[in-house]
C-alpha cells in the first residue's frame, strides 16, 4: 500500500481502504468483480468518484490515485475491470471495446457507480476520473449520463468527438506536450467541448509526457525506453501538482458545490485556448481510435 506522502496528501489524514464485492445482483457487475474502495476520514456522506486505472491495471500507482481522491474528501471506488488478471492478458481487448460504449468493461464500471449510489455514505453526486485507458472510458462515460463531472487524463477521444460531446457533462482534461501519440487530442477535445457549450478545463503541459500524473514510473521495464522516446512517459511532479489542483477545484465545484450558470460555461480555471494547445501539440497526429499504448 502506498504511503500518504506518496499520494501527495497529509500523512496524518487516516483513510479506510477496503475490497468490495461489485458482482452482487444489486450492482450487476460481471461474475467475480471486485473493487478497491477508499473512504475519507471523518463522518460522511461524501460525493463519490469512480476511478478508472490506466493500462497497467490496479497496481500501486493506480491504487494511490484512489487513496488520493479519498484524502480529498470523496468516496472513491476503482473497479478491477481486469478481474485480477495481468495487463498483458487484458489490455488490448479492453482498449478495443472502448469505442463501442458498451460491453463487459462498461458493465463493471456501471456496477461501481451503482455501488456508490446505493451506499448511505455517498451523497448521490458522482464523478468519474480516468487515466490513459481509463481516461478514454471517462470521455465516453461523460456523454452517457449518470455522472456530474468527468476527468480524462491523456485519454483517446470518442469517435466523432464533436457529436459525442454535445451530451457531455463538465470535463476537466490534461495531456502532455511530449506525448506524441495523444498531444493532439487536447486541442480537438477543447474545440469540441467549446462548440457544444459544455463547461470544461482542458490543458496541455508542454514539458510533460504521458502518465505524468503518476508519482513513480510504472510502465513495463522492457518497454520503458521506447515509451519514453515516443510518449515522454513518466512522472512530472510540477505538471502533476498543477493538474491535480485543477481536478480538485473542478470536482469540488460540481460534486460539492452547485456548478455554474450557463453564462459561465467555458470560463472556468483558465481554460486553455485552442490555438495555444495546437501550437504546442503540432497537431500533426491525426485522429486515433481502438488500441492505444499505456
Amino acid at each position: 500500500m502506498r504511503t500518504a506522502e506518496a499520494v501527495g496528501v497529509c500523512p496524518t489524514v487516516a483513510r479506510m481502504v477496503e475490497d468490495v464485492d461489485l458482482a452482487a445482483p444489486a450492482y450487476a457487475g460481471t461474475p467475480g468483480l471486485r473493487g478497491l474502495l477508499a473512504r475519507p476520514a471523518g463522518p460522511g456522506p461524501w460525493p463519490g468518484v469512480v476511478v478508472l486505472f490506466e493500462g497497467t491495471g490496479a497496481d500501486d500507482v493506480n491504487r494511490g490515485h484512489v487513496e488520493r481522491m479519498a484524502a480529498a474528501g470523496y468516496l472513491a471506488l476503482m473497479p478491477d475491470i481486469y478481474h485480477g488478471r495481468s495487463a498483458a492478458r487484458c489490455m488490448v481487448s479492453t482498449l478495443r471495446g472502448i469505442p463501442a460504449g458498451k460491453g463487459p468493461a462498461y458493465q463493471d464500471i456501471e456496477a461501481a457507480r451503482q455501488w456508490l449510489l446505493a451506499s448511505p455514505d455517498c451523497t448521490g453526486r458522482i464523478g468519474v476520473l480516468g487515466f490513459c485507458m481509463g481516461g478514454s472510458f471517462a470521455l465516453v462515460l461523460a456523454t452517457q449520463g449518470g455522472y456530474q463531472v468527468a476527468s480524462a487524463n491523456y485519454g483517446e477521444l470518442p469517435d466523432d468527438v464533436d457529436e459525442a460531446m454535445k451530451d457531455a457533462c463538465p470535463v476537466v482534461a490534461s495531456y502532455g506536450g511530449k506525448d506524441r501519440v495523444f498531444r493532439s487530442r487536447a486541442g480537438r477535445l477543447e474545440a469540441a467541448l467549446a462548440k457544444a457549450g459544455v463547461e470544461h478545463d482542458v490543458r496541455l503541459y508542454p514539458g510533460a509526457g504521458h502518465s505524468f500524473l503518476n508519482d513513480v514510473a510504472n510502465s513495463p521495464l522492457v518497454l520503458r525506453p521506447l515509451l519514453k522516446a515516443i510518449m515522454g512517459i513518466g512522472p512530472d511532479p510540477a505538471a502533476a501538482a498543477d493538474a491535480w489542483g485543477r481536478i480538485d477545484a473542478f470536482f469540488a465545484r460540481h460534486l460539492v458545490g452547485d456548478g455554474v450558470d450557463a453564462a459561465d460555461v467555458g470560463d472556468v480555471a483558465d481554460v486553455a485556448n485552442v490555438a495555444d494547445i495546437a501550437d504546442v501539440a503540432d497537431v500533426a497526429d491525426g485522429p486515433g481510435s481502438g488500441t492505444t499504448p499505456l
